[in-house]
């Protein structure tokens, strides 16, 4: 069963790097206190190390292949109560029904739980929105995804030409937590190599105080971020006329202090926060 061949029509990339495995431990800051639900365990390496740091492990695979090499490499530890194996898409994933029972119900710091995920590269959007946008978020995330994608969810303001401006994507995710890249990982340290380099992603504080804090409802929010990028070549104030006809745009963005002419990839989460509650 060692000899397991990715299979391409499930976006398997094998990690056989040592230094990524050990930067998404130390990214996850995993303690003997911590819930961890791991994403596409594959052939178990990074599962052993979570299974030295964590108090519980929940792995999710989706290649029925895996779940068998799996329960035998990790009879014990099945065992002992100390990791679950689910056989399951990620995105089909109940994590009310799957994950809720293994968290402590009287102890608020451990109800919540973290991901580490090496996840197919085309499911990353989806299933970044899935855990950020549920009741019930992990405390952090830490994900291996292109690195282009990567540095796009970590965009801030370029100075510099060539590097990324903000994005509907690295909005939707900032809304909710911090993003950090915290390493590059080259394409050779994958089996099969992908055609692209990779990056860990972090993603901490995550929560939705954003929301709470600023009196904005989720639904409100994204409506308007995703008008604001509906048409990356045209102003901001043309794309959001489909969300909101008949608005004053030229004095409601004076208000909030952004020129009249200004694209939604020049916003931070600020001044949307600031647009958002003159509009609504």
């Amino acid at each position: 069963m060692e000899n397991i061949i990715a299979k391409k029509s499930l976006g398997q990339n094998f990690l056989k790097s040592k230094t990524a495995l050990l930067k998404m431990i130390e990214a996850g800051e995993i303690n003997n206190e911590d819930t961890v639900l791991e994403v596409g365990p594959g052939k178990g390496v990074l599962t052993e190390k979570l299974l030295e740091k964590a108090k519980k492990v929940i792995a999710v695979e989706k290649d029925d292949r895996l779940i068998s090499f799996l329960q035998e490499k990790f009879a014990t530890e099945i065992s002992a109560g100390k990791l679950q194996i689910i056989h399951d898409d990620i995105l089909n994933f109940d994590l009310k029904r799957n994950l809720t029972p293994a968290l402590s119900l009287t102890n608020e710091r451990e109800k919540r739980y973290k991901i580490i995920a090496n996840i197919p590269y085309y499911i990353t959007g989806q299933f970044l929105r899935q855990f950020l946008e549920t009741d019930n978020q992990p405390e952090r995330i830490v994900v291996m995804v292109q690195k282009e994608i990567a540095q796009r969810i970590i965009a801030n303001n370029p100075t510099k030409a060539g590097e990324k401006k903000e994005s509907l994507l690295s909005m939707s995710v900032k809304a909710f937590g911090t993003p950090k890249m915290i390493m590059k990982v080259d394409k050779e340290n994958f089996s099969p190599a992908p055609k692209v380099d990779s990056a860990i992603l972090l993603i901490s504080g995550i929560s939705k105080g954003f929301f709470t804090d600023n009196q904005i409802t989720e639904k409100d929010f994204f409506a308007t971020i995703h008008a604001g990028f509906a048409h990356k070549r045209k102003i901001l104030a043309s794309n959001l006329k489909s969300v909101f006809p008949g608005v004053d745009w030229a004095e409601r963005m004076e208000k909030a202090g952004l020129n009249i002419k200004v694209r939604a990839e020049d916003l931070s989460l600020v001044d949307w926060m600031k647009l958002i509650s003159i509009v609504i």
